[in-house]
């Protein structure tokens, strides 16, 4: 299940927001300036990569006409991946992209810890049938999990521009991190 908790800065422990209601969570997520949208999901276990492109057709093609985005691909983990750990790792530090990250969830889940001018911190547990767009400059981090399990398509203006640039802070250190399914409401700090 979707869920997305609001925390300040100064407090990763006490949510100021915790829903998984899909209104609550468009709402406080399009007041910053994120997209936040449920697409159907479609019956596209086992399926190649093609024919899951095909099955969401309507939705890439409405989302590249409006926002530009000339490409599309899909990416998929699994937890017996032999480099998950450094795949995770990778993420989890405050960065910034130079063009939207666009994410729409065919299968499993991810977190993403976004940061507001405000110093605010929306945690958002993204799960299948979510698609998320997390504007450009906008500092953030993603958790796939120590297990993870996802397959996302994946929007791009130009793959180039989606390179992490990282801002050095160590904020996300502070925050929860993802340990659990979305069904395991314990989403966490690592120790």
């Amino acid at each position: 299940m979707t869920r997305l908790r609001v925390f300040t800065a100064d407090d990763g422990d006490t949510p100021v927001l915790d829903t998984s209601d899909p209104k609550w969570i468009g709402d406080a997520l399009k007041r910053i300036g994120v997209r936040y949208e449920r697409w159907p999901l479609r019956d596209t276990a086992g399926a190649e990569t093609d024919a899951v492109l095909t099955a969401y057709a309507p939705e890439i093609d409405k989302l590249k006409a409006e926002q530009g985005y000339q490409s599309v691909d899909i990416i998929g983990v699994t937890p017996d991946h032999p480099d998950r750990a450094a795949m995770r790792e990778k993420f989890l530090s405050e960065h910034r992209h130079s063009e939207d990250e666009v994410r729409f969830f065919v299968a499993g889940e991810g977190l993403f810890t976004l940061r507001t001018d405000d110093d605010r911190i929306h945690a958002v547990l993204c799960t299948a049938g979510d698609l998320i767009s997390v504007p450009a400059g906008m500092r953030h981090w993603f958790d796939m999990g120590p297990e993870p399990s996802f397959t996302v398509i994946r929007l791009f203006e130009n793959p180039d521009g989606w390179v992490a640039k990282f801002t050095g802070d160590a904020i996300a250190d502070r925050f929860p991190r993802h340990e659990g399914g979305a069904s395991d409401p314990k989403t966490k700090r690592s120790s």
